[in-house]
């Protein structure tokens, strides 16, 4: 089926409803989008037009026409940004939590990109208009610490460190409970959830390898503060980790508990502090951290 996007469906998708098993595995599909398609009779399986209602087998074959995507025009917005530090090859930037890193369809203003392109005049092409000098992401509710490359050549050799994770990066966060040792280590594959698409879980099946390594910094009654360590870089990576040993992080809307103590925080407490790597033009091996968060110190006074 020419223009046609196929997906075979899995076997943790049995029994599941087309409408449903197509929110869950696209991005880009709102449910009205979802509804279009079937009512127009544009979502097929094994070859066949679907309705909403059919109930999905093992290989069982969907196809649909993607949503057209809509070319974002980045506009330099001048919005505050927290400039810790840059040369002529890189900028290291402090991003507050809540700024989303790079422009999508739906939320075009507002994001780092946006004040990075009316602040920093050189920014690496390799990611395109839309990641203009993105080497690495953090999540739109953690605050902390990015490096972005302002050429090419340092794009592609910062990459290279991320690649063969050779970055250092800590980050402190506030996390429920309490803990019986000071130290540890989390290695548990990550991918995405079998049931919830939107979502990342351990997933021994498909997941890729993650390791994660934590130190108690300060106990509370209820919560611990923890400085962590990422010896790899998934998505979600610490919330999907703390989260499987029932230690969430305080304020996490999607893998937190949502308790007294975490509704006065409208993002998770997770801030990325500390950055370290070798510098793409001297070869030699530079730091950066960044002032904590007020919540921290609520935390740990």
């Amino acid at each position: 089926m020419e223009n046609y996007t196929t997906i075979t469906v899995p076997r943790e998708a049995s029994s599941a409803r087309v409408d449903k098993f197509l929110s869950e595995n696209v991005e880009g599909f709102s449910r009205a989008k979802i509804k279009e398609l079937l009512d127009n009779g544009e979502v097929y399986v094994n070859g066949k037009v679907a309705k909403a209602s059919l109930k999905l087998k093992e290989g069982d074959e969907v196809s649909f026409l993607l949503p057209e995507i809509k070319e974002l025009d980045i506009i330099p917005e001048d919005i505050p940004l927290d400039i810790v530090y840059q040369d002529s090859d890189i900028a290291i930037i402090n991003k507050p939590a809540g700024m989303c890193v790079h422009p999508a369809n739906g939320n075009e203003s507002g994001t780092m990109v946006n004040a990075l392109l009316y602040h920093v005049k050189d920014l690496s092409t390799i990611n395109g208009v839309i990641r203009p000098g993105i080497v690495h992401r953090i999540d739109m509710g953690t605050s902390g610490l990015l490096v972005v490359a302002k050429n090419d050549t340092a794009h592609n050799a910062l990459s290279e460190q991320f690649a063969v994770h050779s970055i250092t990066r800590e980050y402190t966060c506030v996390v429920h409970g309490t803990f019986e040792k000071d130290k540890g280590t989390i290695n548990a594959p990550i991918g995405r959830s079998t049931s919830d698409r939107k979502k990342m879980a351990i997933n021994h099946n498909n997941g890729k390898n993650a390791v994660t390594h934590y130190t108690v910094h300060h106990k509370n009654d209820k919560t611990t503060v923890l400085k962590v360590n990422l010896e790899t870089g998934r998505t979600h990576q610490i919330r999907v980790h703390m989260a499987a040993i029932n230690h969430p992080i305080v304020g996490d809307p999607v893998y937190g508990r949502n308790t007294p103590i975490d509704k006065p925080y409208n993002d998770q407490l997770l801030h990325a502090g500390k950055l370290g790597f070798i510098h793409p033009t001297t070869k030699e091996y530079v730091e950066f951290e960044s002032e904590m968060p007020q919540w921290y110190y609520e935390f740990t006074e």
